[in-house]
């Protein structure tokens, strides 16, 4: 198993992490989802907050080559922190996230910030504040040493957050991710510091469709303390329905990790919006019926789980699981038109730019196409930037992070 599937990075399975040292299921229901302007007194109140670790410039530099990310924005050494604080879950109950800042090493008191929503992973530890290795964090880690403070929200059911992870729910990945720069602002002033507004907003893969949920949420004065800048999301899945699903039923894409993608979706959407199914073998095929769940309960390791699931759709789905795909009905149809509405339900009024890599083999490229084509539709200019070719593991879906974050780095620096 290459290093790409062992940590369950393949695609939009992009696994989120940080340096250490210098270096309950939500129930099904309806799709009765709480509004992300609905502000509680405890959103994004701080439960803890721990320094996890500091590195020089150099060091900075040295870290990032380890993982090829471009280090030529690198300005300053940067200090992270993991941030567990107060939010919402699906049904609007209050819960806990948790979260990564990283603040650099400079003498500016006051700091724009950029929010980066990491890619998928199926396990907690996985998160960008729990985990050990570079790939998830280094995207923040660069926004930070080139002088702004980053966050990188772990979502709902990640990190240090309760149950599992309602997978591609852009709703409460918006909350968290708003709730995450919240925290972040309560934080800073016990490090000299004040976040002075400003967001630019980017993510990857899953973490993309976050980005523009974000966005729109702050467009919309979801937080009055917080001033959209700029958006660009890399390689994103914004059109599951009309892109997405009919390339991995096509067999356009990586066969292994449509797998993963589809069990992730449909487990996940059932948890959270019921009426998929009713038990998994309806959908899913024996063995893979009586294990797939645990698969996705956050709880399991992504090489445990990879291993355990077939290497083709046709393996795992029964025929009723293909036709929930290929003709999506009442709740999943609405949860994929809800997924969607970050390209069709609202006009950024600010600078927007959608990265993609051609030949993409996680998240095809029609996604960035469909996103531009109905963003232009309302009168945006939406200028979509082909990042180059640039492999990382063998993937270009996970390449196409690594050349977006060296571009965006450089945007954000001269819009700042």
């Amino acid at each position: 198993m290459n290093r790409t599937t062992s940590r369950l990075t393949a695609g939009l399975i992009a696994a989120a992490a940080i340096t250490a040292a210098g270096a309950a299921p939500a129930s099904a229901g309806a799709l009765d989802r709480p509004s992300v302007t609905h502000r509680q007194p405890a959103r994004g109140h701080l439960v803890s907050a721990a320094h996890l670790g500091t590195m020089s410039a150099g060091e900075v530099r040295a870290w990032l080559a380890t993982e090829d990310f471009d280090d030529a924005s690198v300005r300053y050494g940067v200090d992270t922190y993991r941030l567990v604080y107060r939010t919402i879950d699906t049904r609007g109950r209050e819960t806990t996230a948790s979260g990564l800042l990283v603040l650099p090493r400079n003498r500016d008191r006051r700091l724009a910030t950029v929010s980066y929503t990491h890619g998928t992973t199926s396990y907690k530890a996985d998160a960008p504040s729990m985990a050990d290795d570079v790939w998830g964090p280094g995207a923040a880690v660069t926004y930070a040493a080139a002088g702004f403070a980053a966050t990188a929200p772990d979502y709902l059911g990640l990190g240090q957050s309760p149950g599992a992870h309602p997978w591609k729910d852009v709703p409460s990945e918006t909350i968290a991710s708003l709730d995450m720069l919240r925290a972040a602002r309560h934080f800073a002033p016990r490090t000299g510091r004040t976040l002075d507004g400003r967001v630019f907003v980017t993510g990857f893969s899953q973490g993309a469709s976050t980005a523009l949920g974000l966005a729109r949420a702050l467009q919309d004065g979801a937080d009055p303390r917080f001033r959209l800048r700029a958006v660009a999301p890399i390689s994103g899945a914004y059109d599951f329905r009309g892109a997405e699903l009919p390339a991995l039923l096509n067999g356009d894409l990586d066969a292994k990790m449509s797998v993963a993608y589809v069990s992730y979706l449909l487990t996940s959407w059932n948890r959270v919006h019921g009426g998929i199914y009713t038990s998994p073998s309806e959908l899913f095929q024996d063995p893979y019926a009586g294990r797939v769940e645990k698969y996705f309960d956050s709880t399991t390791p992504g090489p445990v789980m990879l291993k355990g699931l077939p290497g083709t759709l046709g393996e795992l789905l029964t025929p009723r699981g293909f036709e929930v795909l290929r003709d999506p009905s009442g709740t999943f149809a609405e949860a994929l038109r809800v997924d969607a509405e970050v390209c069709t339900a609202w006009t950024p009024r600010v600078p927007i730019r959608l990265y993609k890599m051609a030949g993409d083999e996680q998240a095809t490229t029609a996604n960035t196409d469909h996103c531009a084509a109905r963003l232009r539709e309302r009168g945006v200019d939406v200028p979509v930037i082909d990042t180059g070719d640039r492999l990382y593991g063998g993937s270009r879906h996970l390449g196409s992070n690594l050349a977006g974050t060296a571009r965006i780095v450089r945007w954000f620096s001269e819009l700042r």
